[in-house]
């Protein structure tokens, strides 16, 4: 999961742009940019979720992560269980995120706070 500073910067510049094509869409289809703005993911939560993907696809657990995912949304008895699961997979991966990339530990530890460990 080792990325570069100049792959962070890339990875910046790839977020800002999906930003401005989500924000071009809805404002296209008529939508005021005040009223959904809010509610878009900042550049660095962009950068986060795509190294998580990476380091969930380097572990081979992106699969069991999005099984586990649904199961915790679901009525199962074990739901609990799988919630739980994906939180302390969740945490620890951004934890590495964090320590590997110094510039966005301040978006990682904010989005720790939303998993609710």
């Amino acid at each position: 999961m080792t990325t570069t500073p100049f792959d962070l910067d890339r990875l910046r510049r790839y977020a800002r742009d999906e930003l401005d094509v989500i924000i071009e869409h809805r404002c296209r289809a008529g939508e005021d940019p005040y009223d959904f703005i809010h509610d878009l993911p900042t550049v660095d939560e962009l950068v986060v979720y795509e190294l998580r993907a990476d380091a969930l696809d380097a572990r081979g657990l992106t699969t069991q992560y999005t099984m586990a995912r649904y199961a915790a949304r679901s009525n199962r008895p074990d739901a609990d269980t799988h919630r739980h699961n994906v939180a302390r997979l969740e945490y620890d991966l951004l934890r590495e995120i964090a320590l590997e990339h110094p510039d966005l530990t301040r978006t990682v530890w904010t989005m720790i706070g939303e998993i609710g460990l």
